[in-house]
């Protein structure tokens, strides 16, 4: 089974320069220390690393630079290095240099991620993307598909397991 990654726009409309989390979610009744146990405890069940948060960055540079990168000997490596720059570290994943920076820790030319980024040579396919998980129906970040099924959501790996396994047993959905 080959795994492919594809972009969804959570937040789109995030600046630049990024958002407070307490201005993206204000109004709408939500616990940010609440959120972050959570997701913590999540991440921690996993053996995953997670920071707090103070701020939601825009990711749409960030996924054209992991459309190119895919495209590139070793470049799926920068999948972990972005979750970790944003997730771990706080950096904001909207900023071109920090996204160079990234993509060269994990052995890709520099050069050319910054030609990628300035010159938006993936943005059609992260359109594409887009669109196809709007097609899918896709609402929330991470969402897992294989075969047409999916979950929503941090799963454990127990839970993904039995995505694959139930796609590989049934008809592909449409």
């Amino acid at each position: 089974m080959k795994l492919t990654w594809v972009h969804f726009p959570l937040h789109p409309e995030t600046p630049e320069q990024g958002i407070e989390l307490e201005k993206l979610f204000a109004g709408r009744d939500i616990d940010l220390d609440a959120m972050y146990s959570r997701m913590k405890a999540l991440m921690d069940a996993e053996g995953l690393p997670y920071s707090p948060r103070t701020h939601s960055y825009n990711s749409r540079l960030a996924q054209e630079l992991g459309k190119w990168a895919d495209t590139q000997p070793g470049g799926s490596a920068i999948h972990d290095a972005l979750y970790r720059a944003y997730f771990v570290d706080t950096l904001n994943i909207g900023d071109i240099d920090v996204l160079v920076g990234i993509a060269e820790s994990v052995g890709l030319s520099a050069e050319q991620a910054r030609q990628v980024l300035e010159q938006r040579s993936f943005r059609a396919a992260v359109d594409a993307d887009w669109a196809r998980s709007q097609q899918y129906g896709i609402t929330g970040v991470p969402t897992f598909v294989a075969n047409g099924y999916g979950v929503v959501g941090a799963q454990s790996y127990e839970t993904l397991e039995h995505l694959i396994r139930r796609a590989a047993e049934l008809p592909p959905r449409t």
